[in-house]
């Protein structure tokens, strides 16, 4: 948890950072840096940062956590056994990306 923690708030401080940098530079060439806008919205992206890897996971710590892959290992086994069924989407998702 400690790793997944440190992860999702370093992509938040640099989503923060990139949408900071992002609203100062519209900021002036519009003419005029509002301060509180690019707080806000600085802090807004960074609180969406951390809402979409709760919501989506955050890969680069699923491949290095110890029970995520134990996790993994135990449904491979199940599906290997026939316990439960793997159904595996990518490829369904992938045509649909196609047909965009």
């Amino acid at each position: 948890m400690r790793l997944w923690m440190k992860k999702a708030g370093i992509r938040a401080i640099k989503t923060v950072a990139q949408t900071a940098v992002a609203t100062i530079g519209t900021a002036q060439v519009m003419g005029q840096v509002d301060w509180r806008m690019v707080a806000s919205a600085s802090v807004l992206a960074g609180g969406l940062s951390i809402l979409t890897s709760i919501a989506t996971g955050l890969p680069e710590v699923e491949l290095s956590d110890p029970e995520y892959l134990l996790v993994k290992e135990q449904q491979a086994k199940r599906i290997q056994s026939g316990e439960f069924e793997h159904i595996d989407y990518t490829e369904e998702a992938n045509d649909d990306v196609r047909s965009i």
